[in-house]
């Protein structure tokens, strides 16, 4: 049916003449001659407001159930508060009714609340927020790569290898429960691949080999783990953007990763003004300061080892106590961030032992070349590193964890012809979104939320 996005009408496009538009009702609010519904069809965060004189539109309550969704076509007029435009109504249609039973019939509801129900939830403002601001940011980050002369590519779901080489992936398989294998191999021989598959943790290892012959890449899509964790930073699936570049070493790396991220805050600051004010009232006072303030760059630089120092002499009674060789908590990483030196925070030359086996080897032999971004509230929100090279060195992380050097074939082969330095980084979408919002779980800011026990 034709009619024009809310949106357009609330922006002044129509003001003045007949328009039709469709939408939701969000509120009703019923008095002695008059009729006000506000209706928003998702392309604002804001509500346009319907104005019914009962007795032209004697039915009209009928269009007035919360959740209904109805046309309405009338005359776009300044708002009698002086505050935007409203619509004078002439005809009211009532397309899809709505039982009293709806579950958001209050204004605000807790997000506890509004998790058990996702295929409802997008209909509340906090919601509409969230995924205007996710639409928004995914977009900023397609175009800070695209105008820095990156090649989007997309990588394999379906994988052999595991890139991180924690065993935390999800099996891919075509047999039944009843498979009838004595062995492992016979099992695995015998599937769709005739080996072992999972979904992918990353498009890291893939996204190299493009970065070898195209010299900047970035890939931008889901990946999976299968982590029995709960806490509010993680999921089972989650979106994932991950560049590499060739001809580079960790510096290069951690240029890129703050040159997109205050790029990308100064577009989303720009584009999302409605949609930051919300959440700096609803959830995090002080956002918009925050945001202008991480916008302007000069991040910080830490050694891991100097972070140790520093978080051993704080005093702090850590649940986790910081000691060199161990991996940061977040309760570190927010120490860091938030009183210590009250800004982002590239921690570097982590040890090598807790890092991935395909991190360039420093000349100590203890630490590798990496390289995380930790943000105020959040933690950690981008992993990065330089890649070995050495063909020799890589060949002996992988036997040192005990990893199948035939599974990693094609990989090890890009030292052996033609090799150059190069690196890149892992942006987790959800956790920059969560930076963005202040919203304090990760499973609000994604569609369907995948985790231990959820897949509604």
């Amino acid at each position: 049916m034709e009619h024009c996005d809310i949106k357009n009408v609330l922006a002044g496009a129509f003001t003045g003449k007949a328009v039709t538009v469709c939408g939701w009702v969000r509120t009703a609010r019923d008095s002695k001659n008059m009729l006000f519904i506000e209706i928003n069809d998702g392309t604002s965060l804001k509500h346009l407001q319907l104005v019914i004189d009962k007795d032209g539109l004697p039915d009209a309550a009928l269009c007035a159930k919360l959740g209904c969704s109805v046309t309405a076509r009338g005359d776009a007029v300044a708002a009698r508060d002086g505050q935007g435009v409203e619509l004078n109504v002439r005809e009211l249609t009532l397309i899809g009714d709505c039982p009293p039973e709806y579950p958001l019939q209050k204004k605000r509801h807790t997000l506890e609340f509004l998790r058990a129900m996702p295929h409802l939830r997008l209909r509340s403002n906090t919601f509409n927020a969230v995924f205007r601001l996710r639409s928004a940011l995914s977009a900023a980050i397609h175009g800070f790569f695209q105008e820095n002369g990156f090649l989007y590519v997309h990588t394999p779901l379906i994988t052999g290898s595991d890139c991180e080489g924690a065993g935390e992936m999800f099996r891919v398989t075509t047999h039944p429960f009843s498979h009838g294998f004595e062995t492992q191999a016979a099992y695995d021989a015998a599937d769709f691949f005739g080996q072992s598959a999972g979904l992918s943790v990353s498009g890291q290892l893939e996204g190299e080999t493009a970065a070898m012959a195209f010299g900047k890449i970035y890939t931008f899509g889901p990946s999976f783990r299968a982590e029995n964790s709960n806490t509010p930073r993680h999921l089972a699936e989650y979106w994932h953007v991950e560049p590499e570049l060739a001809f580079a070493d960790l510096n290069d790396v951690l240029r890129l990763a703050e040159n997109m991220m205050t790029a990308v805050l100064k577009t989303v600051i720009a584009k999302c003004p409605d949609e930051l004010a919300f959440f700096e009232k609803h959830f995090e006072s002080g956002l918009a300061q925050k945001l202008e303030r991480v916008s302007g760059g000069g991040f910080a630089v830490l050694d891991y080892t100097e972070a140790v120092k520093i978080l051993t002499a704080s005093g702090r009674a850590f649940r986790y106590p910081a000691a060199w060789g161990s991996d940061l908590q977040t309760e570190h990483e927010r120490y860091i961030t938030e009183e210590y030196a009250k800004k982002p925070v590239f921690v570097i030359n982590y040890p090598k032992a807790v890092k991935s086996f395909y991190m360039k080897q420093n000349a100590d032999g203890r630490t590798v070349a990496a390289g995380d971004l930790l943000v105020p509230g959040v933690g950690e929100i981008i992993g990065g590193s330089e890649r070995e090279a050495d063909y020799g060195k890589l060949v002996s992380a992988l036997k040192e964890r005990g990893m199948n050097e035939s599974d990693y074939a094609g990989y090890l082969d890009l030292r052996r012809y033609g090799t150059a330095p190069h690196g890149g980084f892992g942006l987790g979408l959800e956790r920059l979104l969560m930076y963005l919002s202040g919203v304090a779980n990760i499973r609000d800011v994604t569609l369907f939320p995948r985790a231990a026990g959820q897949l509604i």
